[in-house]
């Protein structure tokens, strides 16, 4: 079940973040942090199906992503044939379960890797990209979204990333990323993060997405104690 906090924050993802149990000192004493970051900067095997410590430590489709996709078309009433956009769309899981439903949906990612070892059922409807300039044309896709991305670009790609989900959507956009509402909160992104460039409270990314004309939903995902 999505949660309407105020107007343009709706929460689908905290109840898939928080089933992970995270070691926040293990993952910044473990070893050279700095060379873990370079090698999952490069989205490739090592962040995808390497270690642990340079990411995901093999990101394997277990069927998690079906409840987002139940939300996302409950939600936005979504009904068969519309069509739907993953922006950082990785392996493209969530991209198969909307594909599932009779979505018309497609992903784009930086990596080469992950779209190379996408659900083969949906690897045709993907493609390596940038989120700052999407190759489709204007007003497009009747949702448009993107998870756990944005957060990795530096910020002058973020705005134009921001106008381009603008730009191709047509009614329904929806934005997750990475954020922090104290020092506790900060301390553990901080130490966990492997790929963010952008770290923003949520009075910050509200002001990224007033300024770049963003006017769709969003939600944020916080590093809490556990």
């Amino acid at each position: 079940m999505s949660i309407r906090l105020d107007m343009g924050y709706v929460d689908f993802l905290s109840s898939i973040h928080k089933r992970t149990t995270r070691d926040y000192l293990g993952r910044v004493n473990e070893g050279s942090k700095a060379e873990y970051a370079r090698l999952a900067k490069q989205f490739g095997k090592d962040y995808w199906d390497g270690s642990r410590s340079t990411g995901y430590g093999g990101y394997h489709y277990d069927g998690r992503w079906e409840a987002v996709a139940d939300q996302f078309i409950d939600y936005y009433k979504l009904k068969p044939g519309d069509k739907v956009l993953d922006v950082g769309c990785g392996k493209g899981f969530l991209v198969f379960e909307l594909f599932k439903k009779g979505l018309d949906v497609y992903g784009l990612d930086i990596s080469e890797y992950a779209i190379q070892n996408a659900k083969e059922e949906v690897r045709s409807r993907l493609k390596v990209g940038v989120a700052d300039t999407l190759p489709y044309e204007d007003q497009k896709f009747d949702l448009v979204y993107s998870i756990n991305t944005l957060h990795n670009l530096y910020c002058y790609n973020l705005k134009s990333a921001l106008k381009e989900i603008q730009r191709v959507g047509n009614k329904h956009r929806y934005i997750c990323v990475e954020s922090y509402r104290n020092e506790e909160e900060k301390v553990n992104l901080l130490y966990w993060q492997l790929t963010c460039e952008m770290f923003c409270t949520p009075e910050e990314w509200e002001w990224w997405f007033s300024e770049a004309g963003y006017t769709g939903d969003y939600s944020f995902i916080f590093f809490e104690d556990t």
